[in-house]
């Protein structure tokens, strides 16, 4: 049957940023599909866990500062100690830094773009190395952004780091794929998230971006789960390096 190939049961899941918001959205939405999860964050995700659990499967809760690549290979440990194994990787924690170009630091582009894409990057070719001596593939699955395809405006490093990691979805997905790895993306549009709370507050930007996208509506974590899961699964076998937007029709405009 085709829900079979669905089915995500006994697998094990490496989720980055899913305390809240789309990370802890995927991560429960994987978790309902059969996955037990390792979730990396730099605070306690004691609410996804809970609902994890609800699931009927595991969370290991695994504190990692995300601007560094320090803590990389103890995330591996952790998942290998605790399931024998990983299935999936899921890198969406990233963050975002707002000033004008002209005025933009130096700091605030690096700490953007350590989390965004040098950690994504790097925990990426862990997880792959750790496939390959699997033997059996896994999934790779990125979280760009609308700004992977567009400039938008007073977030220089998140532009960059976001398309960035759109290119290396597809590099990664030209390397790999041989290993039975499939790496792909997923592009949030504008999601009620706490990333977009400043410009959901400014009621003209606000209604300038719900009048361009045709659901008329901005975007929820949950609207994230179902393309989660069918790139984490068998489903998705035969996609590689293609990043899919979840924007209510936002680039069709």
């Amino acid at each position: 049957m085709i829900l079979n190939t669905f089915d995500l049961s006994g697998k094990t899941a490496i989720v980055t940023g899913c305390n809240k918001g789309l990370g802890q959205a995927m991560a429960v939405a994987l978790a309902s599909a059969g996955c037990d999860i390792v979730g990396v964050n730099r605070s306690a995700a004691s609410e996804t866990q809970q609902q994890v659990e609800a699931c009927g499967r595991r969370f290991i809760d695994k504190r990692v500062d995300l601007m560094k690549t320090d803590d990389i290979p103890s995330v591996i440990e952790t998942t290998l100690s605790e399931f024998g194994k990983v299935d999936i990787l899921v890198n969406n924690a990233g963050i975002i830094r707002r000033n004008d170009a002209v005025d933009f630091t130096e700091q605030d582009w690096d700490d953007v773009m350590d989390v965004n894409l040098k950690t994504a990057f790097f925990l990426s070719q862990a997880v792959a190395k750790q496939f390959i001596a699997q033997g059996d593939g896994g999934k790779i699955i990125n979280i760009a952004s609308m700004l992977s395809y567009q400039g938008g405006i007073r977030v220089p490093s998140y532009t960059a780091s976001k398309s960035g990691i759109m290119g290396l979805t597809r590099l990664m997905a030209n390397e790999w794929a041989k290993h039975n790895i499939n790496v792909n993306g997923i592009a949030p549009g504008y999601m009620a998230t706490d990333n977009t709370e400043a410009l959901r507050n400014d009621n003209q930007r606000n209604q300038e971006i719900l009048d361009r996208i045709p659901a008329q509506r901005w975007g929820t974590p949950d609207d994230l789960a179902g393309p989660c899961v069918f790139l984490a699964s068998d489903a998705a076998n035969y996609i590689n390096g293609y990043t899919i937007a979840v924007d209510g029709g936002w680039l069709a405009r």
